[in-house]
């Protein structure tokens, strides 16, 4: 009889979005609908609007919510995940391929989202692919006041040229703290590790139609309001070793894969996403952009490489 994983995979969602391309499917194995231009992959969610259902083995067909809920929740999310308070999975983690630049938009800090009617997010990318030409826009440009930005959109100026651009390549990693005003260029394929939101707010799309042919709704008042008007031309991050980022909301390590490595903290779940190569944990093989959810009760589980090359892996957990 074949041993069943311990490690939870799930059904990625796909969402179709007017910036979207096929690199889901060319170069990460994803088995998208043919002719439909895919923006996203949610990979671990619970939303009330979508959800995370886990794909094969004994806890199959079961939602992220129903789990992170459930009576076993610290046995399979951990000390950390008994003490949290949201009653949802904090973590919200997709795939972004961006073959055209998305609108230049802003998430509400949290002093300011309940008065909007949103939630904050901040988020972390890790660029896994990128064309010779690729490039982020994040933070405003050296000496671009509120006053400048708003006088731009009154007149129908293309406010990307007020952003700080940044030419990306693969590994580069940016923080994004809610108030930071952004956008993905065209030509980058991200790993998004975010807070459970889905509240963007657009301040300005290109004149670009969306997918119905009709030009996508803007939120003006609520991005000048969420903008943070003092965040001038914020840097790429600088790993300090393995550490991407750690803070109150995740923690994002990333790996050089050459010899078998524990994936979890003692009694502690973690989620682990190949970026380049291939890894085994627990006779379950992952690709590159695919993910697993790894127990906390299943604390012996141990990250494998795949045979012949070493491999890159990010590992995301709560926060400690």
């Amino acid at each position: 009889m074949q041993r069943v994983s311990r490690a939870l995979t799930f059904t990625p969602l796909f969402m179709e979005r007017v910036w979207g391309g096929r690199r889901l499917a060319t170069d990460l194995g994803k088995p998208l609908t043919d002719g439909t231009v895919i923006g996203e992959s949610w990979e671990i969610v619970d939303r009330p609007e979508a959800q995370s259902v886990v794909s094969d083995g004994p806890r199959a067909g079961a939602t992220l919510h129903e789990l992170w809920s459930g009576a076993d929740r610290a046995a399979l999310f951990g000390g950390r995940a008994a003490r949290h308070t949201s009653d949802r999975f904090p973590l919200l983690i997709k795939l972004l391929d961006c073959e055209d630049t998305l609108s230049i938009q802003v998430h509400p800090p949290a002093a300011v989202a309940p008065s909007l009617g949103g939630e904050p997010k901040t988020e972390r990318w890790v660029i896994a692919g990128a064309r010779p030409d690729a490039h982020l826009f994040a933070g405003l440009a050296a000496g671009v006041t509120r006053e400048r930005f708003e006088t731009a959109l009154a007149v129908g100026e293309d406010v990307s040229a007020l952003l700080q651009r940044l030419d990306v390549q693969v590994g580069d990693v940016m923080f994004l703290p809610s108030g930071r005003v952004h956008a993905i260029g065209a030509g980058n394929l991200i790993v998004e590790v975010q807070q459970n939101s889905d509240t963007t707010y657009r301040v300005y799309d290109f004149d670009r139609p969306g997918l119905d042919g009709r030009p996508r709704a803007l939120h003006v008042d609520q991005s000048l309001a969420s903008i943070d008007w003092d965040d001038h031309e914020p840097e790429l991050v600088t790993p300090a070793g393995d550490v991407l980022v750690s803070n109150e909301i995740f923690d994002v390590q990333r790996w050089s894969l050459d010899a078998p490595r524990r994936a979890t903290d003692p009694g502690e779940c973690a989620i682990v996403c190949p970026v380049a190569g291939t890894v085994t944990v627990d006779d379950l093989e992952l690709e590159s952009g695919h993910f697993a959810l790894l127990p906390a009760d299943a604390d012996d589980l141990v990250l494998h490489p795949g045979a012949g090359a070493a491999a890159t892996v990010l590992r995301i957990a709560l926060p400690a």
